[in-house]
C-alpha cells in the first residue's frame, strides 16, 4: 500500500507542478492583455487629442480663408475703382495749354527734369530706374515736380512700380521697388 500512496503523492506532484506552469503561463497572458488594454486605451486617448487639434486647425484654417477671401475681394474692390479711373483719364482729353505760361513751380529738392522730346534720345530702362531711386530717397510727402514743357504728361515709371501702387492701401507705406532688389 505505501507504493501506491507514494506513486499517487508523486502524480499529485507532476499535476500540481503542471497546473503551476499554466497558472504561471496564463497570468502572463493575463498581463500582456492587460497592459495592451491599457496600451489601446492610451491610443485611443491620443488618437481623440489628435482629432481635436485636427478639427481646430480645419476651424483657424477656415477662418484665415475668410479673412484672405475678405483681404482678395478688397482689394479687387479697389483694383477695378483703380482702373476705373485710370480708364477715366485715359479717355479724358487732354487739357489744352492757356494761351499765356504759367509760373514755374518753387525749385523742390529732387526735382525730375525731363528730357524734351526733341533731343532725340530714347530713354532707356536705366533711366527709369534713377527716376525711381531719386523718388525713392525723397522726404515723405515730397513728390518731385516735372519740368514745365512736359507738365501735361505722366512720368513714366516702370510696371511693378504701378502695381505696387494699385495694391498699397491709404495708410501702407510704400513697398520698396525691383531697383533695391538689384541693388541688393
Amino acid at each position: 500500500m505505501s507504493f501506491i500512496a507514494f506513486a499517487m503523492n508523486g502524480l499529485l506532484a507532476v499535476l500540481l507542478i503542471v497546473a503551476l506552469g499554466f497558472g504561471w503561463r496564463l497570468e502572463r497572458r493575463l498581463k500582456a492583455l492587460r497592459d495592451s488594454h491599457e496600451g489601446f486605451a492610451k491610443a485611443v486617448k491620443d488618437l481623440d487629442q489628435a482629432a481635436a487639434r485636427a478639427e481646430q486647425g480645419l476651424a483657424d484654417l477656415r477662418a484665415a480663408t475668410d479673412e484672405a477671401a475678405e483681404t482678395l475681394a478688397i482689394r479687387i474692390e479697389r483694383a477695378q475703382a483703380l482702373a476705373a479711373q485710370l480708364d477715366e483719364r485715359v479717355s479724358r482729353p487732354a487739357p489744352t495749354r492757356p494761351e499765356r505760361e504759367a509760373p514755374k513751380p518753387p525749385a523742390v529738392r529732387g526735382r525730375v527734369d525731363e528730357v524734351p522730346p526733341s533731343a532725340g534720345r530714347r530713354l532707356k530702362a536705366e533711366d527709369f530706374e534713377r527716376l525711381l531711386e531719386r523718388e525713392s530717397r525723397l522726404p515723405p510727402g515730397v513728390r518731385p515736380t516735372p519740368s514745365a514743357p512736359a507738365a501735361s504728361r505722366e512720368t513714366p515709371r516702370s510696371r511693378a512700380r504701378v502695381d505696387d501702387d494699385l495694391f498699397d492701401g491709404p495708410g501702407e507705406p510704400p513697398r520698396p521697388g525691383p531697383q533695391s532688389r538689384a541693388r541688393r
